[in-house]
């Protein structure tokens, strides 16, 4: 059979708000968990825990008088009751199962609801403006934001006034992290400078923290080594027979990248099965390698195979990257797309 081949640097695509908010759900790899598929580990007690207070907090979504004033008047006065935690917010390692805990949340509650990224919500306020994102939001249930990170300045306002205008309309919120929120930009701008915004979201959640081994580190194999351009082509002729395969220079791809709001970057990749790079890059310049990250994300959540040639993953971002204030965001780009690789060269699929 035949291959199909494309080019994404070929697709410009145009999504529309309704499309945007339409794929606000979890990616294939969460499609149907539950609270029952999770398996908490005997040894972390935490795991267990956090199954239940989840139970209890999804049962409480919906409810009237569970949701209403989350921020209501914190930036003005106002009161509410002392100890009150209207979001919840899971906390802990890489790997142990937060955002599989998350997406079980997200099914286990009526609609409408929403399921995104951190970055993906920064991305719908940039693809529909501020207050269109408000007014669409605003008449979910439930909102969950997975990988919670504050990077720099304008994502902490913007997202601190954003979760105030959602919860004051009954908006509930859960969120998932590696830092806690009380250390929300921590190393990455003078946090101290935006302490009152962070401390908003902090005294909002109340923080459920998940122990455990990292599952993406528990003895997989190292990333393995790019092909050659003989060696590409053999593989993806052995590995994606009558399959549709998006084929394209690394160096062009990252240049398409520029021209595409990452917003539209799931379409960017819609109904392709495998992606082939030649000639992986080091990636020189921050704001390029953040869309990358974006790409990155949007292919380990439907699960796209990667064949490349040029430099290994563990390399495809510069050093200073690696030890900077975005490094969370490249490790587990590096971790995503070493898992991607080893699917398309070795057939070895990853179940993180």
């Amino acid at each position: 059979m035949s291959i199909q081949i494309e080019h994404l640097t070929d697709r410009r695509p145009n999504v529309s708000a309704d499309e945007l908010l339409a794929a606000f759900r979890p990616s294939e790899r969460f499609g149907e968990v539950s609270f029952d598929t999770y398996r908490p580990d005997p040894q972390q007690p935490s795991q267990a825990e956090a199954v239940r207070k989840l139970r209890a907090f999804a049962d409480t979504v919906g409810r009237a008088g569970s949701g209403g004033g989350f921020f209501s008047k914190l930036f003005g006065g106002g009161s509410r009751p002392a100890g009150v935690r209207t979001g919840i917010y899971l906390d802990g390692g890489f790997g142990v199962g937060k955002t599989h805990l998350l997406a079980s949340l997200w099914h286990a509650v009526p609609g409408p609801k929403a399921f995104g990224t951190f970055v993906e919500y920064t991305n719908l306020v940039g693809a529909l403006t501020f207050r269109k994102a408000v007014d669409a939001l605003s008449t979910y249930q439930l909102v969950c934001i997975d990988e919670f990170e504050l990077d720099d300045p304008g994502d902490t306002v913007l997202m601190s006034r954003l979760m105030r205008e959602l919860a004051d309309a009954g908006v509930r919120i859960a969120a998932t992290s590696n830092t806690l929120p009380g250390s929300l930009g921590d190393g990455r701008f003078a946090a101290q400078d935006f302490q009152r915004e962070i401390q908003v979201l902090a005294d909002q959640f109340e923080v459920v923290r998940i122990d455990g081994e990292d599952f993406r580190h528990r003895g997989l194999p190292q990333s393995p080594a790019p092909l050659s351009g003989d060696e590409l082509e053999r593989a993806v002729e052995e590995r994606f027979a009558g399959r549709v395969v998006a084929a394209d220079a690394f160096a062009e791809l990252i240049d398409h990248l520029s021209g595409v709001h990452p917003s539209r970057y799931r379409k960017l990749i819609e109904g392709i099965d495998a992606v082939v790079w030649q000639d992986v890059r080091t990636i020189e310049q921050q704001a390029v390698a953040l869309r990358f990250v974006v790409l990155a994300d949007r292919l380990y959540d439907k699960n796209v195979p990667i064949i490349a040639s040029g430099k290994p993953f563990d390399e495809v971002f510069t050093a200073e990257m690696m030890a900077g204030g975005y490094q969370k965001k490249y490790y587990r780009a590096v971790s995503r797309l070493t898992a991607l690789a080893r699917e398309g060269i070795l057939g070895d699929v990853s179940t993180v």
